[in-house]
């Protein structure tokens, strides 16, 4: 079976790839404890100067797997994770992005996407809410903006997610947007790229301390819940669930 997390590493930089196209790299449990496992590598190895996370596919998450999800705790454990790495992460998108997928790039500290990249926070209408990837979402993204698309589900495109403060910045060619942000880190000092990480993801940190054990709750309640197995179940077998109008 083929990992689903791909490494490769250059200058310096290590590329940690999700690489189970097969579910469109859903959230999946066993992808949450690889990805989990291989940035605690990154943050032991001293020649690792900045995380790349990319995907492979059309799609760079499609959010939770709801055939095999991970353990709540987990997945807030991973974000948490992303956001106190003792190393820059950087996302990199050329495709779809969805629900828990968003959650991720919240987590991120440079996010880079292509135009023709997409994003939804699908959540709502599976009948439940964007709870733990709010953890890193609401300190670092225009509250207006997910107002509109946590209660709508509506799709967007990379200019408007750029925008809203979801991406850092967009292009046509996603390796040229990044081209400098990646010399940037390679001339940047370990020391200083650590503190000023440290520095820079204070309010996010708060957030989890604060309000995660909450958020996970909510979550595991509604995913229970009689509507969100209506949602799911539609959602599985390609149909409309009941509440549509």
């Amino acid at each position: 079976m083929t990992p689903p997390i791909g490494r490769t590493r250059e200058r310096g930089i290590e590329t940690l790839s999700l690489d189970a196209t097969a579910t469109r790299n859903a959230l999946s449990a066993p992808l949450v404890a690889e990805l989990a496992d291989a940035l605690t590598d990154c943050a032991k190895d001293p020649d690792v100067r900045a995380v790349v996370l990319t995907h492979t596919g059309g799609t760079f998450c499609a959010g939770a797997d709801l055939r095999d999800p991970p353990d709540p705790d987990a997945f807030v454990a991973l974000l948490r994770q992303l956001v106190a790495l003792p190393r820059p992460v950087v996302a990199r998108v050329t495709g779809h992005v969805r629900a828990g997928g968003l959650g991720l790039l919240a987590a991120c500290d440079i996010t880079a996407a292509s135009t023709a990249s997409t994003f939804a926070f699908t959540e709502v209408r599976i009948g439940v809410a964007p709870a733990v990837v709010s953890l890193p979402l609401l300190p670092r993204t225009d509250p207006r903006a997910l107002a509109r698309y946590y209660l709508t589900g509506e799709r967007f495109g990379a200019p408007e997610a750029a925008r809203i403060g979801l991406l850092t910045a967009a292009g046509d060619d996603v390796d040229t947007v990044l081209a400098p942000v990646l010399d940037g880190l390679r001339r940047a000092a370990p020391q200083g790229l650590t503190e000023t990480k440290r520095l820079l993801t204070v309010r996010v940190l708060e957030a989890f301390e604060r309000d995660a054990a909450d958020l996970t709750a909510l979550s595991a309640r509604l995913f229970a819940s009689p509507q969100a197995r209506e949602g799911m179940t539609a959602f599985l077998e390609r149909r409309e669930p009941v509440w549509v109008l």
